[in-house]
């Protein structure tokens, strides 16, 4: 009997696979990094056979840890990051760099190189952007295929493939073709509630008519939770696995992440939770069955994840990452692994404990290195510190990270703020990713937002929604809806500390003053 399930999760630097049971169980995970070249200033390529490479050993290394027979597999489900992958019409490597290689062929979701189209797309006022949030971020991939067209022309006319990464996936897997509800409307301006979800003269005023064509797209998509198709003999084999395996439908990584932290409040006034996906970036999810607009906000989006309700997302651009770039930049920092990031949390810990309150207290950031997604949606705004002295020291270092950190909840607030501002009644936060393991951030996003924090037991979120969705895809459950209440894990919860809300409310006024001198100075 088919019981089990494979989830894969392409992220920015690796693909990771989990073996799961049907009760949610993880038996096994598996890790295998991919490559990434940074040609220029705010470009990033990946290699999409390198992708697939690491996506079947990952998968290959998990099912042998799980000792678990293929033909007990049921479905495999993918999700990845937004990236775009160009493919020719024999499905050869087609390059979006200006470097030529044609093995770089993905454009990574952190990519900003489009920025002037999303400019350009933004002011257009197009009715597609009230499903956008009123603007278009360069990493969605309508921008970056505008860009590709007008600067690589030889690309864009060898093309005759288009993916979202997770849609490349399933079309490696299964040869099919069809793409992810989850993907096109939330990355593509596709409008899943209307009848004809591509809106041609949005399309023209891009300078791409011909995409449709060029890419491939479909003029329908399949939902979350359903397959595509069973794994092709080329892909069974790759990957260790066999034909009678079904393919369900890509999701996009965060998304999938949403999926795994709310899965048992589905069924269960899920519109009162918001999913904190947080990571190299952090995404915040809310499903709800009502269509609420909000500028800033990405969506809603038309069943992106579940069906009968609309999805919402805010977000940051870079969390996890600016973290690695406060301690890379900083004389007493190096290279940001974990046994680093550790040192300065224990030692933030002590500086605490030892000079309370006052502990960097006149130091104060803005987090928007890499822009701000939400609730600005302005790609081109920049970070702010403020309060540097001279020290270089490790406790400098350790003072900035802290302040760094603040400012990261502080931001998540900002984005709830809007959320709620919009007609979004939420209560609890479900965080998920990389942010569980820096108990600085865990005691932060509680007590700076005032929120009650759920955390998933699970080591692994995002590979749990996927899981979930190929248990639907599968035929293990019914419904999405009953397999996230079938393979969520339970919780654990943290309570706001009251005793601290004066404090980071001040912190707060202090945050939003420093976004109003900021744009005193832009303005001078």
């Amino acid at each position: 009997m088919r019981q089990y399930l494979v989830a894969v999760d392409v992220g920015t630097g690796s693909a990771r696979a989990g073996v799961f049971d049907r009760h949610g169980a993880m038996l096994s995970r598996a890790t295998h990094p991919i490559l990434m070249q940074r040609p220029r200033e705010n470009h990033a390529e990946h290699d999409s056979e390198n992708i697939w490479k690491a996506v079947c050993l990952s998968v290959r290394s998990a099912m042998a840890d799980a000792a678990i027979d293929p033909a007990r597999v049921a479905a495999i489900g993918f999700d990845a990051t937004c990236s775009l992958v160009a493919r020719g019409k024999s499905g050869e490597q087609v390059s979006v760099s200006t470097t030529g290689e044609d093995r770089f062929d993905t454009v990574v979701w952190l990519d900003h190189r489009a920025i002037n189209e999303a400019d350009f797309l933004t002011a257009s006022h197009h009715p597609v952007l009230d499903f956008a949030g009123g603007s278009i971020s360069p990493e969605m991939q309508i921008p970056k295929l505008m860009w590709l067209k007008k600067h690589l022309p030889q690309s864009w006319s060898r093309a005759a493939y288009f993916f979202d990464l997770a849609d490349f996936l399933t079309w490696k897997a299964s040869g099919s073709a069809a793409r992810s509800n989850c993907t096109l409307t939330a990355k593509w301006n596709f409008l899943a509630h209307e009848q004809q979800g591509w809106r041609n003269d949005y399309l023209e005023l891009a300078g791409i008519g011909d995409l449709k064509e060029r890419a491939a797209l479909p003029a329908s998509t399949v939902a979350p939770g359903q397959a595509v198709g069973t794994l092709s003999a080329k892909a069974a084999d790759e990957l260790g696995l066999d034909t009678q395996c079904r393919v369900a439908t890509g999701m996009i990584d965060a998304y999938a992440g949403a999926l795994g932290a709310l899965g048992g409040s589905l069924d269960n006034h899920v519109e009162k939770n918001v999913a904190l996906i947080a990571g190299t970036s952090s995404c915040l999810v809310a499903l709800t069955p009502n269509r609420i607009h909000g500028r800033s906000l990405w969506g809603p989006y038309w069943q992106a994840v579940l069906p009968d309700h609309w999805l919402v997302e805010g977000g940051q651009s870079a969390t996890g990452a600016l973290l690695d770039h406060i301690v890379r930049m900083h004389a007493a920092g190096g290279e940001p692994d974990a046994a680093l990031h550790r040192r300065i949390v224990d030692r933030v810990m002590v500086l605490r404990a030892g000079e309370g309150e006052g502990f960097a207290s006149r130091l104060h950031v803005l987090p928007d290195f890499h822009g701000n997604r939400s609730p600005l949606a302005d790609p081109h705004a920049r970070g702010v510190i403020s309060g540097l002295t001279l020290d270089t020291s490790f406790d400098s270092l350790c003072a900035l990270y802290w302040r760094t950190a603040v400012s990261i909840a502080l931001s998540t607030r900002h984005v709830l703020d809007a959320m709620e501002g919009f007609g979004y009644r939420t209560t609890t936060l479900h965080v998920a990713g990389g942010h569980i393991h820096n108990p600085l951030l865990m005691e932060l996003y509680a007590d700076a937002t005032g929120k009650r924090v759920v955390v998933p037991q699970t080591s692994d979120a995002v590979l749990l929604g996927t899981a979930m969705t190929a248990a639907a895809a599968g035929g293990v459950y019914d419904s999405l809806a009953k397999a996230g209440a079938a393979m969520y894990p339970g919780c654990e919860e943290r309570q706001p500390d009251r005793s601290r809300a004066s404090v980071y409310e001040r912190d707060y006024n202090k945050f939003l003053a420093m976004y109003r001198h900021r744009e005193e100075l832009d303005r001078l």
